[in-house]
């Protein structure tokens, strides 16, 4: 489904509430003045909204007033669909590069996205509101139809105390024994897969021991060179996507579908 050129919608928006024909959907201070002060829209524009639930919907605005905007759902525009199902586990970075791997790990399809804290992590906490802002943003902006899970961050051994045995982790690391991540990821086939990033300063030998101890881990390479930690996470992503991820679906052209040549990019 497609608007018509008299409908194009001029943004798209990540809304919590439901999404059915006639709903009602309020809008806070900060979208309402995104809307009407940034994009100069006015009543009658149309946008597009998602909430990872119902697909994607046309909605009209009504009107704005003072720190607000309401908007009235139209159509469908899609359906909601199934997603990759990939966690990422990440040491957090410092400020700008953690903002980096939401961005990018959310455009390339993330599921899940785990900070945990590693023996040699730099950063001791992590500001989860702005991660998941970064994540919101990126999903709106790639067309994608939801928004990844953040996972509150842990220490790596407690994300991995209670691990799902079917789910394997792809740990890419630095040094030890570790296969080209391409030939396992093929080797693996398609399964339940999260990915394990460690920090700047690459893992504790320690940790590498123990992760090489686990049954579900795969230890995995990333070539010759040393990668920074947030060119890791976009190279491993990639590498899942082509073999095992929606990159690889039948049926031809994967590009979206949904977008007339005529309709403006959001």
């Amino acid at each position: 489904m497609t608007d018509q050129p008299q409908g194009a919608v001029k943004t798209r928006l990540f809304v919590e509430s439901p999404l059915a024909e006639g709903q009602s959907v309020g809008l806070d201070h900060e979208r309402a003045h995104f809307l009407r002060h940034v994009l100069r829209l006015d009543r009658g524009d149309a946008v597009a909204v998602f909430n990872g639930r119902d697909g994607e919907w046309r909605a009209v605005i009504d009107g704005f007033g003072k720190g607000w905007c309401s908007l009235t759902v139209a159509q469908q525009r899609r359906v909601q669909g199934a997603a990759p199902d990939l966690w990422l586990l990440f040491a957090p970075l410092k400020k700008g590069r953690i903002d980096f791997v939401a961005e990018k790990a959310t455009e390339m399809g993330v599921s899940r996205l785990w900070p945990v804290f590693t023996r040699r992590t730099d950063p001791n906490r992590v500001n989860s509101d702005r991660l998941r802002a970064n994540a919101v943003e990126a999903a709106e902006q790639c067309e994608r139809l939801s928004v990844p899970e953040l996972v509150e961050p842990l220490p790596l051994a407690r994300a991995l105390a209670d691990w799902p045995a079917e789910r394997r982790l792809f740990l890419c690391a630095e040094a030890g024994n570790a296969r080209p991540i391409a030939e396992a990821m093929r080797e693996t086939g398609p399964c339940p897969a999260a990915l394990l990033i460690g920090p700047e300063g690459g893992f504790d030998q320690s940790e590498l021991d123990e992760l090489g101890k686990l049954p579900f881990v795969v230890p995995v390479g990333l070539g010759p060179r040393i990668l920074r930690a947030d060119t890791a996470v976009v190279a491993a992503l990639a590498c899942w996507q082509s073999l095992s991820g929606d990159w690889t679906a039948d049926g031809g052209d994967t590009r979206p579908p949904f977008r007339s040549p005529t309709e403006p990019t959001v």
